[in-house]
């Protein structure tokens, strides 16, 4: 492997009222500003390095994963939800004030967690102050001329996570997976985001999917919340959605364009890149996001 994941400077276990686990990862400097960082549905943030190991000079970096996902351990399908990953972003927003110091800190979330941050944002009030939001898939009011886009999308992704291949010899057969469906990315995210989203089964010698098919594509096919779309208009915080090229893209990158001139939102389009912009236009994705932070006073 041509890059490995920078040990990180402290790592928090928090227990969640159900059991499951969530290890939070303190990187980067600590006396710089502060960034929490999470993922998209069946990702995993070590997968992210490309982007976020770029930024550890100059910010301190709150890294996790969400349940059932990446370094966490494997947990009840029961609670694998909405609602429930609302309560635990709360929760570990409690955690690392409490643990790592009281510090304004900036979300900086992708897709899953992306929309997750909203929906805690807009029930429990100001939390990460600003958000930069990566490719968020907001689901669309009823009567919306790209509703029928996005659920169709949202339905054949999930029917896909579904046809996943659950185990593998060898975390390279994954990588060599993501290298021919998405050959843009850099050429270390393919086998940093197989690694991430693995885990080691000792029972049978095999690597199986750190989030099983089943709770990721249950993910995509219960992402029909559409009140999250009509409030963004009155977030508490500042807000910057940072979407793939709309000409071409996919279906978020189409919300996000519509979204931003619908509700007054920041919002910068990455040329040429998809869903996984981050992975793909790590420098870009930065600028856009410092020139974001910077005019909100969050850095100088």
């Amino acid at each position: 492997m041509s890059i490995e994941i920078p040990a990180p400077l402290r790592i928090i276990e928090l227990a969640m009222d159900d059991g499951a686990i969530i290890r939070i990862r303190q990187h980067g400097n600590p006396a710089g500003p502060r960034l929490a960082l999470s993922h998209g549905n069946g990702l995993a943030i070590d997968g992210y390095l490309p982007f976020w190991g770029r930024l550890r000079e100059h910010y301190e970096l709150i890294l996790f994963d969400f349940r059932n996902h990446g370094q966490n351990p494997l947990h009840s399908f029961t609670h694998h939800n909405w609602p429930q990953f609302i309560h635990d972003l709360e929760r570990i927003f409690e955690c690392v004030q409490q643990h790592l110091g009281s510090k304004r800190t900036a979300g900086v979330f992708h897709s899953l967690s992306a929309v997750t941050s909203v929906m805690q944002t807009q029930r429990m009030g100001k939390r990460w102050d600003p958000l930069v939001l990566f490719d968020p898939p907001f689901y669309p009011p009823d009567g919306h001329p790209i509703r029928e886009l996005q659920q169709g999308n949202e339905d054949d992704i999930a029917a896909r996570a579904e046809r996943r291949t659950p185990r593998y010899n060898d975390p390279i057969e994954l990588a060599r997976q993501f290298q021919r469906r998405f050959p843009r990315w850099q050429p270390e995210a393919y086998e940093l985001m197989a690694r991430a989203t693995l885990r080691y089964d000792a029972s049978n010698r095999r690597w199986v999917l750190a989030c099983p098919r089943e709770y990721e594509a249950h993910i995509f096919r219960s992402n029909r919340e559409t009140s999250t779309w009509q409030r963004m208009r009155h977030m508490p915080v500042a807000v910057k959605l940072i979407c793939a090229d709309p000409v071409g893209g996919g279906p978020p990158a189409l919300i996000g364009h519509a979204l931003a001139a619908e509700a007054s939102v920041e919002y910068e389009p990455i040329t040429e890149t998809s869903h996984f912009l981050q992975i793909e236009q790590p420098q870009a994705c930065i600028r856009a996001m410092e020139t974001f932070l910077g005019k909100h006073g969050f850095i100088n």
